[in-house]
């Protein structure tokens, strides 16, 4: 679903690095009172879904890594619901919330730069499902994709 996202073009790290500059300039155009806005109980403010794109981005990554490391390690899947209440996004400062995700985005370019074309087909087992480190890198940017969608649609649009 998120690998749909992105265009065809290969470029997989220009869309990382583009999709951060988009989420970036955006949720910093945005006043608290937005980044707090939930469209409906139950539903994540702007602020946790911004942690939650830096959480999922952290376990793809890594899964990535054990992946490009030939580690056939079966890797087990997260609960996104439990992490966003533990996160604690509310009570954090956008600036602290986009440090971290730059921070991470930096670190993910990075991996990914450094790998080999084999390292990018080896696979892997996570949540059950196989995937390739390529498929990692791809969910990363589409996934990111995705939520700044749901947050023009259903939290700017109203």
């Amino acid at each position: 679903m998120y690998i749909d996202l992105l265009p065809g073009n290969g470029r997989v790290l220009e869309h990382l690095r583009a999709n951060f500059e988009t989420m970036r300039a955006l949720a910093r155009s945005l006043d608290e009172e937005q980044l707090a806005y939930r469209y409906a109980p139950g539903k994540w403010t702007i602020k946790e879904i911004l942690v939650h794109i830096v959480d999922d981005e952290r376990i793809y990554s890594y899964r990535a890594l054990r992946f490009a490391r030939d580690d056939t390690t079966e890797l087990p899947g997260f609960e996104q619901d439990d992490y966003a209440v533990a996160s604690g996004a509310d009570s954090r400062q956008l600036t602290s919330i986009i440090e971290e995700y730059q921070a991470v985005r930096r670190a993910t370019i990075a991996l990914f730069d450094g790998l080999d074309d084999d390292a990018f087909e080896r696979q892997g087992t996570a949540d059950g499902n196989p995937m390739s480190v390529r498929a990692a890198a791809y969910h990363i940017a589409g996934h990111e994709l995705h939520h700044l969608k749901i947050i023009k649609e259903r939290y700017l649009s109203r």
